[in-house]
């Protein structure tokens, strides 16, 4: 099978393949992209807009293909994938409405004479290295600010969502893009280490695995590119005295059970204080039942199969480990017959660091809950991670959730809710869950030249 392709996860059936790109191919890409830049980054900003809100446009009109795409080639259930396409339309629309207030210069209080800003100006050709878990998302919220910035965008998307790759590409053209400022990549881990190297690229961007974010940021790091890592996560969804057990057990099933667990912020370690343990348990238990595998092309189903068969192994054989060495199965837990990479909602307890699953990511439905004595013992659980992306905590008490959301090593806490994306909302963590942040302001810093103007 070639790197490119489409494999149905329902069936494990090849759809279609694609070619990788010749190392010409790639080195034009990037010399279109640079020629581009000088044109694109000198456009007036009115103009800017107008694109992003034209490709916003273009997404929601061709929603629904783009949402079958996502099923078919990842196994997201359509429902949730119309609801990605309509977070990807928010974000293009937010940085096309804003454009003008997140551009504008800032005046500086200085000491000395004159006056001083600072103008946020682009930087250059950037690079995108993107997942399949939110194939039309992902792309979006690095897309979006950085097509209003002047940058222009070279995108290698995951191996096994090239359809929706070059449906992205596709509209971005259709939208009135100049040749040039987007142009998606069927490209070779050598072929994106070259384009690294380039003194042509300014930046680049990645969401992904640890380990593709440690060879990313050391190819930057050593060719002096700026980079935004978004890596993994095992949030912690804290449960404490005086929560509303009801609220806790419905967004901790959402939480985890979404995208079949497939994503870097689900909730995947649920640490409850003792005194709510047995009510919550059995409200998540029952929560967690409602979440049945089916056909992802169907509008009733909630959880469809994980991304391929691989993934689906990978994760067994973690759940398979945290058993054997004496975990509890409350429900799920087996391997199913049949066709697809299908893995039911799985829930586990008595998790032990002995195990596999108490340090490593679980990226598929397993949910993984612990009973702590104390508010000090959930924090200091739920900060014995390597991971620090995003967290959740649960409870009536206002003082409480704002002291424990201080003390939790996190880049974004939710108090009552777990953490869900939005367009002027920054996205991003701390230790090995990555470096910078995407979305609102913050996000549109991340590749722009902050310059300081300084007038006497």
């Amino acid at each position: 099978m070639k790197k490119y392709a489409t494999v149905d996860p329902t069936s494990g059936q090849v759809v279609q393949e694609f070619d990788t790109m010749t190392d010409a191919d790639v080195a034009d890409a990037l010399a279109r992209s640079a020629t581009a830049y000088r044109r694109w980054q000198s456009q007036d900003l009115t103009e800017r807009r107008s694109l992003l809100q034209r490709i916003a446009d273009l997404h929601r009109q061709h929603s629904v293909e783009l949402a079958k795409l996502m099923t078919l080639e990842m196994g997201k259930p359509i429902s949730q994938a119309k609801a990605e396409v309509e977070l990807s339309v928010s974000i293009y629309e937010y940085y096309a409405r804003n454009g003008e207030e997140l551009l504008a210069d800032e005046e500086l209080t200085i000491a000395g004479a004159g006056r001083a800003l600072v103008r946020t100006a682009s930087i250059g050709p950037l690079l995108g290295v993107m997942p399949w878990n939110f194939p039309y998302y992902q792309v979006a919220r690095f897309v979006a600010p950085n097509l209003l910035l002047g940058n222009t965008i070279l995108l290698k998307h995951a191996s096994n969502c090239p359809q929706q790759a070059l449906s992205i590409a596709d509209l971005i053209t259709a939208a009135g893009a100049p040749d040039g400022l987007y142009q998606n990549l069927f490209a070779t881990s050598a072929q994106i280490a070259d384009v690294i190297a380039s003194p042509l690229l300014q930046g680049v961007s990645l969401t992904g695995s640890e380990k593709a974010g440690s060879a990313i940021g050391a190819l930057a790091g050593q060719y002096m590119k700026k980079c935004v890592l978004e890596l993994g996560g095992s949030d912690p969804l804290l449960v404490l005295a005086a929560a509303d057990i009801k609220k806790a057990a419905s967004a901790a099933a959402s939480g985890r059970f979404g995208n079949a667990g497939q994503a870097c912020t689900s909730s995947k370690r649920l640490i409850v204080e003792e005194s709510v343990w047995e009510p919550f348990v059995a409200a998540f238990l029952e929560k967690a039942a409602e979440w049945q595998a089916g056909d992802p092309m169907s509008i009733d189903t909630r959880l469809g199969p994980m991304s391929s068969y691989q993934a689906r192994t990978e994760l067994a054989e973690q759940v398979d480990d945290a058993i054997a060495k004496g975990a509890t199965v409350h429900q799920g837990g087996v391997v199913p017959d049949g066709p697809g990479a299908y893995y039911p909602a799985t829930v586990l307890s008595g998790v032990t660091p002995d195990m596999r699953a108490y340090r490593e990511e679980l990226f598929g439905p397993v949910a993984v809950l612990y009973r702590v004595a104390s508010v000090d013992e959930a924090i200091d659980l739920a900060n014995d991670s390597p991971f620090g992306l995003g967290s959740a905590v649960f409870t009536e008490d206002q003082e409480l959730a704002a002291d424990a959301a201080n003390r939790l090593e996190v880049g974004m806490v939710g108090i009552n809710t777990t953490i869900k994306s939005a367009p002027d909302l920054p996205f991003g963590g701390v230790k090995t869950s990555g470096i910078g942040r995407e979305l609102g302001k913050f996000g549109l810093n991340e590749f722009a030249n902050k310059k300081l103007v300084r007038i006497i």
